[in-house]
């Protein structure tokens, strides 16, 4: 599926060569001992294109800037608190078991310090309980389901972006803002954690401001089909008024491509929650008027700042184009680790212990190129941030966005100690931040 785009000569390259080599970055000084962050993201397989490999150019891009001593304020120290970064990248493709056996490999043979990493809501939910056996300090950098701090507690988990529940939330709101004549809805999702939390809280949440709108359809194929057939024929025939579909990678760009040759979407209108990524990948294939999520004001959402233009510039040496939100993703959890390190490294000087870089995490506030991150939920160990949401048109060849609006986070995030489906049900109460 990815293999049907091709990446700028300088992507690739870059690609090749970081690959499956840990990444030392030529301003450390010889007598340093840096900061060993592992790395995992998706390298292979049809995740990469429009999520693994933009996450891992980003990392490279700021680590090799944090480590010049590059990046705007708060972030100018060289490194970690004058200590240089050191990257060792693992590739998320595989399954959650084989991450398992990874992150495994990281911390007890390759001796990382900390671990960022992890697309996948599977992967996610399958780690965090290892990286909290193995007292290691890992952050989620882009993971969706809120069943991770939800439905249980960790010491050593960490996620710098907030969950999905403010995909469905916002999404649904967009879509009745624009649309309030709504009657009927159908969604496609994939059949695991990602795919039926983003059902199961859209589908609530609909019920919760469009009581009157049926559900005429809801195909769940598994992760990786690839071929959508018989779901796009199903969804043919509902002749709903919408489509929700939170499918990723490869799964998106191949429904994608079947899809809009048969007319599916000259009648409904699309909400693709995380669509973000794929407008640059999809022009031709992307109708006018789809729906578009990027998880917060990330990437095409993103406002103008210093630290959004550092990003940006970083990014395009590298890319050759700007950053999609998995970059975002990447950028929170790198500098939500830098704050949090720096702050509990504080004047003494040294190393700080992994306790004490824990306590400065927990409820930290800390700013990134898409605004103001605040650890609040999961005992301050789940981000939470507004988001935004806009609307595709077709220019020039180029899919663009526009109707942008952006919604505040006590409108579209569940306050600490509520499960998201319980919030959504109760009716949103807009929680005190």
């Amino acid at each position: 599926m990815d293999g049907n785009f091709s990446w700028p000569l300088k992507t690739a390259a870059s690609v090749l060569a970081g690959a499956t080599l840990a990444i030392t970055c030529a301003t450390a000084h010889a007598q340093d001992k840096p900061i060993r962050i592992g790395l995992v993201t998706f390298l292979s397989g049809p995740a990469a294109g429009p999520f693994g490999v933009p996450a891992k150019m980003a990392a490279d891009a700021i680590v090799d800037s944090l480590n010049a001593g590059k990046a705007p304020a708060p972030y100018n120290i060289k490194g970690f608190g004058g200590t240089p970064l050191e990257l060792t990248i693992v590739d998320e493709a595989g399954g959650a078991t084989k991450q398992v056996t990874e992150l495994r490999n990281l911390i007890e043979r390759q001796n990382v310090d900390f671990v960022i990493g992890y697309i996948s809501s599977g992967d996610c939910l399958a780690v965090a309980p290892v990286a909290e056996e193995l007292k290691t300090l890992t952050i989620l950098f882009d993971c969706g389901t809120p069943r991770v701090f939800e439905e249980a507690s960790y010491k050593y988990v960490f996620r710098t972006r907030s969950h999905a529940t403010m995909d469905a939330v916002a999404g649904a709101m967009y879509l009745l803002e624009n649309r309030p004549a709504v009657k009927s809805y159908a969604g496609i999702n994939q059949n695991y954690a990602w795919g039926q939390d983003s059902w199961a809280d859209f589908t609530a949440v609909m019920a919760t401001l469009k009581p009157e709108a049926t559900i005429t359809s809801s195909q769940m194929p598994k992760f990786g089909a690839g071929q959508y057939g018989p779901e796009i024929s199903a969804l043919l025939q509902t002749n709903s008024d919408v489509i929700h579909s939170s499918l990723w990678g490869g799964d998106l760009e191949a429904f994608m491509l079947q899809a809009t040759p048969r007319g599916l979407f000259n009648r409904s209108q699309l909400v693709l929650v995380a669509g973000e990524p794929y407008l640059h990948r999809l022009a031709g294939n992307m109708p006018d008027g789809t729906v578009v999520g990027a998880r917060g004001p990330n990437g095409v959402y993103a406002q103008k700042s210093a630290l959004n233009d550092w990003l940006r510039q970083i990014y395009k040496e590298r890319a050759e184009i700007y950053p999609n939100y998995p970059a975002y993703s990447v950028a929170m959890a790198f500098l939500g680790l830098k704050a949090a390190y720096e702050k509990a490294r504080g004047a003494g000087g040294g190393a700080p212990a992994t306790d004490a870089v824990i306590k400065a995490f927990e409820f930290l506030n800390f700013d990134s190129p898409a605004g103001k991150v605040m650890m609040k939920l999961g005992k301050g160990h789940q981000a939470v941030t507004g988001t935004a949401y806009g609307t595709t048109r077709t220019v020039n060849g180029q899919v663009t966005v526009g109707d942008i609006k952006y919604y505040a986070l006590e409108r579209v995030q569940p306050p600490e100690g509520v499960k998201s489906l319980d919030w959504i049900k109760s009716g949103m109460k807009p929680g005190n931040w």
